[in-house]
Order: structure tokens, then sequence, then C-alpha cells
């Protein structure tokens, strides 16, 4: 028995509903969701059993369900036991994106498998009900809402396959138990006992093509539980530091476009920084900065293949002119990334505006040149590129123009959207970006004036240890002449502006702890030293607390680095992820979910506690 129909099926409703009465927000939390996805695109499945995000076809397109930013109204499909009091427990299935939730009922239990196929000719959401024991009464109630929860679709029901088409976009729901239409929505009501499976399939396709090739839901479990079982056994050692690692490793795959090698830094938009505020921010996108901690990770953990695609990436990227470098780009390098605010819903927990698209793409940011010269450097140390690349000729680009602009202020990176300083990180990442370039000349032979960017580089260090150093609090400070601190000061032992036994670095690193620092918690900076351009506060970046457990441990304090690095690491949810900022009040995730960055973090901070207790390990630094 494969799912037994219960409710006869009736006419699925067309029109779009009107205006009604505005719907409170549910009270959701974002530590409550886990990723699925298909290398292309990713959902958020609740421990309710509700995905409540879905972008179709891309990671930043227009969403098909939005209820996370939202209402149920806006667009969810949620499966699980029609009786209110089953409990729920979940967990991927090995080292997969295969997500598991058993339900426990009164009557029985169920296990409900969500997971994504590696695409073929369509993206696909792949929903399939496990009878483990006794008999369950289950629903399965799909909300379609396209262009981010705004656009009703028209439905119907062919053949026993619901079509729901609005403007360019087509989805279609298969299964083998019957579908019915009400309020708007479709719902299957079906029982399942001990032994029976019943399966779901979501596709979408452009609304002017012709319907895919119809996907076996239960003949593609297996082929997309070896493809990532097959992918994180090549890692060179992410079981030796912990399930952790592997879990983060596996998330930033899932976060690859993988036609193009770009990363995004999350799947979701406008996640909140504080509850109820305005920091919501579209993180649909791929960030220049990103490409360090990417590339680093990614080598040290043997996946060549994808820090190859991510510089390939990269440089088609950021080819052009040079005065043109932008902070950020679209998945496949794509440069108008226009925001607007979406104000048909009212965002997380009534956090808005919603925004879709990322005006801070078109800021001066100066770091990015650093970012860039410093993971191109790294491929070619890895001997990923050789001496006479093309990317030579795009980093001589990339260095003609920094000589014109590196004494400009800037907007930093974060991205403040209060008025241009002199960012003190910005300044240490335009070294870098000197020093990676003189560098490559003396170490490769590659043609440039090497001189004249180590004068320059020389001129960048004296400016930022004369203008932006505190001496009476023995730190450096956020921009040239401020008493304001910020957490990015922490990577300059890191990227090798001062050695980590320089005074100047233990005292920075102490000034962080002291004044940024709850119980380990880093903000990134005060907003109440800090203009950026809002009005609210914010919670602790998890990256920022990840820098500062790298710096204690290049700094000999080994000890406190691991403490700080398990505190994180227990910070993450029931399957193992971590959004981009957490709120020790509260004990509450904050921000766009997944966050790569975390992630990240986490992998680049393991490294350097096992180099720093392990001194014959050498660092990918």
């Amino acid at each position: 028995m494969t799912g037994q129909q219960e409710t006869p099926q009736s006419p699925i409703p067309n029109p779009a509903p009107g205006p009604g009465p505005k719907k409170r927000v549910p009270a959701r939390r974002i530590e409550d969701y886990a990723l699925i996805g298909d290398l292309q695109t990713a959902a958020l499945v609740s421990k309710q059993g509700s995905i409540d995000w879905l972008c179709f076809p891309r990671f930043d397109s227009p969403a098909c369900f939005a209820a996370l930013l939202g209402t149920d109204d806006n667009g969810h499909w949620r499966i699980a036991p029609r009786d209110a009091d089953a409990i729920s427990s979940r967990h991927y299935r090995g080292d997969t994106l295969i997500l598991e939730t058993e339900w426990s009922s009164a009557s029985g239990s169920v296990r409900v498998i969500d997971f994504m196929p590696l695409r073929d000719e369509a993206p696909d959401v792949v929903r399939i009900v496990e009878g483990i024991s006794g008999t369950v009464e289950m629903r399965s109630e799909l909300r379609l809402r396209f262009d981010y929860g705004q656009v009703v679709p028209w439905v119907r029901n062919i053949d026993g396959q619901v079509d729901a088409i609005a403007g360019p976009d087509a989805v279609s729901l298969r299964s083998d138990v019957h579908q019915h239409g009400r309020d708007f929505a479709t719902y299957a009501d079906f029982r399942v006992s001990a032994g029976d499976r019943a399966w779901f399939v979501l596709t979408w396709h452009p609304s002017h093509h012709p319907p895919p090739k119809p996907t076996d839901a239960l003949a593609s479990l297996e082929p997309t539980e070896t493809y990532w079982t097959e992918w994180i056994a090549r890692s060179k050692g992410a079981t030796e530091f912990g399930e952790e690692v592997t879990r983060s490793i596996l998330t930033l795959k899932a976060l690859t476009y993988g036609p193009s090698g770009g990363i995004v830094a999350a799947p979701t938009t406008s996640l909140p920084e504080s509850l109820g505020g305005e920091r919501n921010w579209d993180y649909r996108f791929c960030w220049l900065r990103d490409a360090t901690m990417t590339l680093a990770a990614m080598l040290r953990s043997g996946y060549t293949d994808e820090a190859q695609a991510w510089r390939n990436w990269l440089l088609r990227a950021i080819a052009g002119s040079p005065q043109d470098l932008q902070i950020m780009y679209g998945v496949t390098g794509e440069r108008r990334l226009s925001e607007f605010v979406a104000d048909w819903l009212p965002g997380f927990a009534a956090s808005s505006p919603v925004r879709i698209g990322n005006a801070a793409a078109e800021q001066l940011q100066l770091d990015v040149f650093g970012e860039v010269m410093d993971v191109l450097a790294l491929a070619r140390d890895a001997q990923m590129i050789g001496a006479s690349d093309e990317a030579w000729a795009v980093q001589r680009g990339l260095m003609r123009h920094l000589s014109e602009v590196w004494d400009q202020p800037d907007e930093g990176i974060w991205e403040v959207r209060g008025g241009r300083q002199h960012f003190t990180h910005s300044k240490v990442m335009a070294w870098v970006a000197f020093d990676r370039a003189a560098r490559a000349v003396d170490r490769y032979g590659l043609g440039g004036p090497a001189k004249q960017w180590r004068a320059i580089a020389d001129q960048i260090h004296r400016d930022v240890c004369e203008k932006a150093f505190d001496p009476d609090r023995n730190t450096f400070t956020q921009a040239y002449g401020s008493k304001a601190l910020d957490a990015a000061v922490l990577l300059i032992p890191q990227v090798g502006f001062l050695p980590p036994t320089d005074p100047r670095v233990v005292g920075t690193v102490d000034a962080v702890q002291r004044e940024l620092a709850a119980d380990g918690f880093v903000r990134r900076y005060l907003t109440e030293h800090t203009d950026d351009g809002l009005n609210d506060d914010e919670g602790a970046f998890l990256i920022c607390s990840f820098w500062l457990a790298d710096a204690l441990a290049m700094i000999g304090r080994v000890g406190e680095a691991r403490e700080l690095y398990e505190k994180l690491v227990a910070l993450r949810n029931d399957v193992g992820l971590l959004a981009e900022e957490y709120d020790p009040r509260s004990g509450r995730m904050l921000g766009n979910f997944p966050q790569a960055f975390s992630h990240l973090g986490l992998v680049n901070t393991a490294w350097h506690l096992t180099t720093a207790e392990s001194p014959v390990r050498k660092s990918a630094y």
C-alpha cells in the first residue's frame, strides 16, 4: 500500500482571493529550519515539516514559498501527521543533504524524507513518507505563491497531476495520493501504516516550455545519497576535526551554484539581525571577500575542483574595467543587483523592510582588492594557476586602479550606509593587495612594478600603524583617528600585516575581548559608536567570534581558543547549521541562514587550532 486516499477530490480554485484582514505573523525561530538543495537552489524545512522558503530555479530567483518572511498565505508546503500532539525529531541521513524527520503519535510513527535530487532537466523537491509503526493519519498542505508570496497561480488538476501557472513560472505536483483543492491551497489526506510509502514530487519549469520528464521519487533517493556520500568522502581530514567540520563543508557545497562555481552568502533574504528591526539584507549573492576563506577551506579539505571552479567564477565576474570592480555579483557574475522592498511581506518576526537585491553592490569597499589578490595568491601557491596564467593580466589591471584609489575613504567590510571613512581593515587589505602583487613578481618572476608596489605597501603599513593605533588602549581602531573598535582588526595577524607576537596584536585581541565580546560572543562594532546608517542594534557576529578564536590560537592562547571554538560549535541547531549572528541574551539565532561566512569560520578555526596544537601540520596561509 502506498498512501490510501481518504478525502475525495474537489475542484481547485483558480482566481486570486481579494484583500482580507491582516494576519498575525507566526512566531518562527531561525534555528528551527534545516536545509535541502540541489547545487542551484535550496529550501528551508521547519521542524513542523513545512517548507517555508524556496526559490525556483536559482538561489536568487523569486520565491514560490515565502512564509518564512510572512504568513502561511505567502506560500508553504507542510507534510505532517494530522495529530497536533505528534512529536518530531530530525537528522540528516549520514553525511548527506537528505533530511529525515521522524514523527511519533499515539497511533504510530512515520518518517518524512525530504531532498532535492541533483538536477537533470528541471529542479525537483521530493518528499517521501514512510510508515515505521502503527498507522498515522497524514496531511499535505501545498500553498504556492509566486513572486515572493504575492501571486496566486492558476491551478488545474489534470490526470492526477496538479499544475500551477503564473507568468513565467510553472510548477507541477505529482503524487501517488490524490490531491484536492480548498481555500486556494492543495491538500492530500492519507493514511500510512508500517511498511507503507507515499511520495510527492514538486517540479518547476518555465511556463512557456513543455513539462519536463517526470522524476521517479523513490528511484532518485539512492543516487542523491550516493552523490553526497561520495563527495564528502573526498575530503582530506574533514572527519579528523569532528562532524561539525564535515557538516560545515557539506553546507558550503550546498551553497555553491554548480553551473558557475559561485558561492552565495546564504540562501535567504531579510532574516533580521535584530528581531523587529530594519537590519534585513538579501544575501543570495556572491561576495568577493568570501573568496579567501572559501578557497582556503576548500583547499584544506582537498577540494581542488571546487576551488578551481570558484577561482574561475572570480575571474569571469571581475573581468572588465578595474574601476568597475564590485564587492558582490550574482551567481553567474551578474552586476546589476538592484534593491527594492517587498512591502507586501511583513517580514520574519515582523522585521521590515523585506529587501530584494542589494544596493551594497554599488559601494566602494577597498578591502575586496586585497581579498582578490590574496585568493589568487593562494591559488598560485597551490599550483592551481601558473606563471603565465591570464589571471595575472587581470590582477595587474586591478593594481593599477588600486594605486589610484587606495588612499580614499570607503564603506568598509561591513558595508555601512552612514558615510565613508578611512577604515583600518580596508587599508590593511589594500596593503595585502600590494604585498601579494610584489610577492608574485619576486616569487614567480611575473612582470610588474614590484618596487613600486612594495613602496606603496610600506606607505600603507606606516599610515595604519600611525593613524589607526590607539596607544592609550594598545589597540588598532576601526578607522583613522577613531576611538571605535572593530572586530575586523582581528585579521591583522591572519593576513600577515603584523606577526602574532607583536604587542600591538596582543593588545588588540585583549581590547576586542574587553570591549566587543560578551562571554566570547563578539560584535562587529558598537552601534552607538559607529554610524552605519541604521537605528537599531544587532547580535554578535559568529564570524567575528571565530576570528577571535583564530587570533587567540595565533598568539599562543590555544586553551582559550579551543574553549571559544567549542562554545561556538555548541550554538549549531539540531542539524548542525549556523546563522549569521547570535543573540546571547535571548539565545536566538539572527540573520540570514545558513550563513556561509559562519561555516567558513568554523572550518578555518578548526584548522587553525589543529595547526597550533600540532606544530608539524603546515597552515594553508
